[in-house]
C-alpha cells in the first residue's frame, strides 16, 4: 500500500526585484490507494499550485512527491486531470473525444476492449456518445472529459473544482457521479475545492491549507459518512458530526482571512487532526 506521498513540498516563485513569493511551504500529505482526498483552504492557499505540482504541471521549488513508489517529475500517464473550465474538443464527438488519449497512446487493445463503451456507460453518456460537446449541457461536457480522464486508466485522479462552474443541481448530480463512478472503478482521487460541503460530502481524507503560504494546518477524516451508506444527502447535512465538522472548517476558514498580527510575527502552526 503506497499511494500518493508528498514530503516537505515547497514553491518559491522568483518576483521583480529579486523578491520572492512563497505559494507552498514544507507540505507534508499521505494519500492511500482507492481513497478520494480533498484540498481545501482560503483563497489564495495554494491550493491549485500544490495540485498542478503532483501533476508534473508545475516544478517543485524543494520537496518529494511520489505515486505508488515512483518519484513524480513532471506530466505522467499514471496521473489524470479534470479542470474547471469544460476541456473537449469542439470537433470531435462524445466518442472521440473519450477515446482521444487511449488513441494517441497507441492503446488499440483497449479500444478493441470496449474501454470507451464502457466509460460511456459509467458516466451515462452512451445516449449522446455520437453528439458533439456544443449540443450537450454543461454537466454533461464534464462528463465527458471524466470519462476521458478514466478511459486512460491513470492511477491518481486530479480534479481542480472540476464542478465548480456548474448550477447548484447539476452539481450535486455530479458529486453523486463521480462518488459512483471512483468506487467502482477504485480509483485514487486528489481534487481541489472551495466548498465545504462539497469537501466533507466527497472527502474521505480533507486537507486544509493555510493562507500565504500554504502550509498542511488541518487533516480531517470524516467517520460519520459510513453510518450514513445508502442514505441521501440530506441525512448528511442533518448529522452532528456533519454540523461540527462544517462548523470548524469555516471557523479556520474565518482565521486564515484575517490580516496578519500587527508586530509582523507569524502566529504559531499546530497540525490538527480532527
Amino acid at each position: 500500500m503506497q499511494g500518493l506521498s508528498v514530503t516537505g513540498v515547497t514553491k518559491v516563485y522568483p518576483m521583480p526585484g529579486g523578491r520572492e513569493l512563497t505559494a507552498v511551504e514544507d507540505v507534508s500529505l499521505q494519500l492511500e490507494p482507492n481513497r478520494i482526498g480533498v484540498l481545501i483552504g482560503p483563497s489564495g492557499c495554494g491550493k491549485s499550485t500544490l495540485l498542478r505540482m503532483v501533476a508534473g504541471l508545475e516544478r517543485r521549488t524543494c520537496g518529494e512527491i511520489r505515486l505508488n513508489g515512483r518519484l513524480v517529475d513532471g506530466p505522467g500517464r499514471d496521473r489524470g486531470m479534470v479542470f474547471q473550465s469544460y476541456t473537449s474538443f469542439p470537433w470531435l464527438t462524445v466518442r472521440e473525444n473519450v477515446a482521444y488519449g487511449v488513441k494517441i497512446n497507441g492503446d488499440s487493445l483497449m479500444l478493441q476492449e470496449g474501454v470507451v463503451e464502457h466509460y460511456l456507460e459509467r458516466v451515462k453518456l452512451e445516449h449522446v456518445a455520437d453528439a458533439y460537446p456544443h449540443q450537450l449541457s454543461g454537466g454533461m461536457r464534464q462528463r465527458v472529459a471524466i470519462a476521458r480522464t478514466f478511459a486512460n486508466s491513470p492511477e491518481l485522479l486530479l480534479m481542480d473544482e472540476p464542478f465548480g462552474a456548474l448550477d447548484p443541481e447539476t452539481r450535486w448530480q455530479m458529486q453523486e457521479l463521480l462518488l459512483e463512478v471512483v468506487h467502482k472503478e477504485r480509483m485514487s482521487v486528489l481534487m481541489v475545492t472551495h466548498d465545504i460541503e462539497e469537501a466533507l460530502y466527497l472527502g474521505e481524507d480533507i486537507f486544509f491549507l493555510s493562507s500565504h503560504p500554504g502550509r498542511l494546518e488541518a487533516e480531517i477524516h470524516p467517520q460519520f459518512k459510513q453510518e450514513l451508506a445508502g442514505q441521501d444527502r440530506d441525512a448528511m447535512l442533518a448529522h452532528p458530526e456533519y454540523i461540527r465538522l462544517e462548523r470548524q472548517i469555516r471557523r479556520m476558514m474565518r482565521e486564515q482571512g484575517q490580516p496578519a498580527p500587527a508586530d509582523g510575527g507569524e502566529q504559531p502552526l499546530k497540525l490538527l487532526r480532527l
